[in-house]
């Protein structure tokens, strides 16, 4: 076959994003069979945990570094070709060895080591290529102490570790590469990835814009706030914030920026917006899986927690650009040429059911793993019935959807019995998802939709490769500090400042999980931040939720916060701005995020948490009502603070009369509630006042 003969040949067999010819192919065919994999170990759970955990850590280093090699050429692509197959390789090490490696526990042989630093070395180096070298450095240094800490000085100086127990701990054990992290991965995280990737093929991201085109499209800054909903219902759905910059944002800011606001201040909307996905329920980023499974407390304690300050943290960002939009007299898009919210519903209304579901199910006390199994599998269900039900006449449509959904409602949960064999009842959905798979090969446009499928569990188990890696070498964190104690030596510096002041220390842990925070993804930046800060803001007395909700949010603002600011940067090219510029609107927009967690300790009950003077003196309701009632105020004076208009411009020193005014309903001092409440008030009267005497004269 000619040059030219075979390029076509490629260009024909071309799956688009995976490459071209048999190694993109081959690439799709592993992520399908990733996904595959996945999805059988969470339906049926045939395998031990730890086989599930190390298999599913060999998938992704065989994909990412088979990604890493079709992009590469020569020399390069037979190195990285090596690193998949042995990644790989090493990933099914504790399945076939698995017995012997639990009689031998705590005793590792010459070939367990060897794997071992081979396993590390490998999650280290797709550390570096998939995300950057911030986490691998961090990991490296906690890996160093391991082996030379017992050389520092004293309090940081621990016992002398042998080379073998750094090296069990890390590979062979449950706290280390395959920990914690990476189980919530290879169960939960990669199930919901899974789901948000079928919903967004099947067309939620254009329900999601359409609805909030609908909704705020003409109001005053429409532009912007078609981002902040759009952005926020993704984030129910998104497990990556940064992703929802990149998805969202692509539509967005070029809109706010067509229609007159600044691009630093645009890619800043879609930023903050896309990161407070992070900590909107149900999913937020996956985080809530873990800190439930960390805790040992059901999930709807975490929601219930994070439920006040995600809708604040929203208004805030709303505030914002309402207030923004004013300052430069920028109004909504037309009403004729916006989609109506209404008829987006009616016309994918059935891609709100898998999210109702899985939403019922997570609130009804049924574990996230089933949850999120069904809601996948309702998803499916609907993505295929949707070529089948097409060519039925409308009683007949209507009545087979009816009887798809009291069958798939009649499976989940329940065991039948064939031939007297026990079957669950995931079989009979796996049954009616064959049986659809058959007919669309048969149907018009069923085929496009058994392709789009594929493309999905594809994409899926691409999306869950930064995820995954990270959770693989943030193991390596978690398993030091198990072995040294090194989160205990923090904890003690931590609370012996406490014991002086609270506020230094929350400063303290802030600053730190800024640090700690920058240029990782949300789940590693959790887990890091909690097992190195969080025990000591318990010590303190902070409640425990809400010590960790503290170092979760601000893990979170790392993201926003320059010098690295990950979203700001992902969403410099699409604004064609300096993501430095840009991280510094999203610190401005995004004022929430960091005064809430600071008044949740002060005052938990705004993260419906029991405790505090105020619960005591009035009851727990009231007090929820007097402190939503107090940040919501202290929003409105900040977003006055920030921007400098408030149906006027504003004069320095009024900026300084409304910050003053904000901070004091924030503190948590004697009278400093009434006095802020006395200035805000004073605040509003004298800009009505201006305001209104100002429009005669301008008349």
């Amino acid at each position: 076959m000619t040059s030219d003969a075979q390029a076509a040949a490629d260009q024909a067999e071309h799956i688009p994003g995976w490459g071209a010819g048999r190694l993109g192919r081959l690439l799709f065919g592993i992520a399908v069979a990733f996904s595959a994999f996945q999805l059988w170990t969470a339906a049926y759970s045939p395998l031990p945990s730890q086989v599930v955990r190390s298999v599913h850590v060999g998938f992704l280093l065989l994909l990412f570094f088979g990604l890493v090699a079709n992009a590469a050429g020569g020399g390069r692509r037979l190195f990285w070709s090596a690193a998949a197959v042995i990644g790989f390789l090493v990933g099914l090490y504790h399945w076939v060895f698995y017995q012997d490696l639990i009689l031998r526990a705590g005793m590792p042989d010459d070939l367990d080591l060897a794997v071992g630093v081979v396993a590390v070395a490998l999650v280290f180096l797709a550390g570096v290529r998939m995300i950057g070298p911030a986490l691998p450095i961090i990991c490296a240094v906690f890996l160093a102490y391991a082996l030379w800490g017992h050389l520092l000085p004293s309090p940081l100086d621990h016992r002398p570790y042998a080379f073998d127990q750094v090296v069990d701990i890390l590979f062979l054990g449950t706290e280390g590469i395959y920990g914690t992290p990476i189980y919530v991965s290879s169960s939960y995280i990669f199930l919901f990835i899974l789901f948000g990737s079928f919903l967004e093929r099947a067309g939620m991201i254009q329900l999601f814009t359409d609805v909030s085109l609908g909704l705020v499209g003409h109001t005053r800054g429409g532009p912007a706030k078609v981002s902040v909903v759009s952005s926020g219902l993704m984030g129910t759905i998104n497990g990556s914030g940064v992703a929802n910059v990149v998805t969202t944002g692509a539509f967005t800011i070029p809109l706010m920026k067509r229609y007159g606001f600044r691009p630093a201040f645009a890619g800043g909307v879609e930023a903050t917006a896309s990161m407070g996905g992070q900590i909107m329920p149900p999913v937020m980023g996956a985080v809530a899986f873990i800190m439930a499974e960390t805790l040992g407390v059901e999930y709807v304690t975490i929601v219930k927690a994070a439920i006040v300050p995600a809708l604040l943290y929203f208004l805030t960002v709303f505030w914002m650009v309402h207030l923004e939009s004013g300052r430069l007299g920028l109004w909504g898009l037309p009403k004729a040429e916006l989609p109506s919210a209404l008829g987006a519903l009616r016309a994918r209304w059935f891609l709100t059911l898998p999210l109702a579901a899985l939403i019922y199910l997570l609130f009804s006390g049924y574990t996230p793993l089933f949850a999120g199994t069904v809601g996948l599998g309702l998803t499916v269900l609907i993505v295929l019935g949707g070529p089948v039900s097409n060519r039925l006449p409308l009683a007949l449509r209507v009545l087979f959807w009816v009887a798809l959904g009291l069958l798939a409602a009649a499976a989940f949960g329940t065991t039948f019995r064939l031939f007297g064999t026990p079957l669950r009842g995931i079989t009979l959905v796996l049954a009616l998802i064959a049986l659809l798979v058959a007919v669309n090969l048969a149907v018009r446009g069923g085929r496009a939709t058994l392709r789009l499928c594929l493309e999905s569990l594809g994409e899926g188990a691409r999306n869950a490769l930064p995820v995954g890696v990270a959770c693989a070498l943030v193991g390596v964190i978690i398993g030091v500090l198990v072995l040294t104690g090194a989160a205990t030596t923090f904890a003690i510096f931590i609370v012996s400042i406490g014991q002086h002041s609270l506020f230094l220390s929350l400063v303290l842990t802030m600053l730190t999980c800024l640090v700690l925070g920058m240029g990782i993804p949300t789940i590693p930046n959790y887990i890091i931040t909690s097992s190195i800060a969080g025990p000591a803001l318990l010590q303190l007395g902070v409640p425990l939720i809400v010590s960790h909700m503290f170092v979760f949010y601000f893990g979170i603002m790392a993201d926003l916060t320059p010098p690295v600011a990950l979203a700001a940067f992902a969403a410099a090219p699409i604004a064609r701005e300096s993501g430095m510029k840009i991280g510094l609107q999203a610190v401005r927009v995004a004022a929430a995020g960091f005064v809430v967690p600071f008044m949740a300790v002060y005052a938990p009950t705004i993260m419906l948490q029991d405790g505090g003077p105020l619960a005591q003196a009035i009851g727990f309701w009231p007090a929820v009502a007097v402190t939503v009632t107090k940040a919501v105020i202290a929003i409105g004076l900040w977003g006055a603070t920030a921007i400098g208009w408030a149906g006027r411009p504003l004069a320095w020193w009024e900026r300084l009369w409304s910050f003053a005014a904000a901070a004091l309903l924030i503190a948590s001092l004697p009278l400093s509630d009434e006095a802020g409440l006395a200035a805000g008030a004073a605040f509003a009267a004298w800009v009505w006042w201006r305001t209104r005497a100002a429009a005669p004269a301008a008349g």
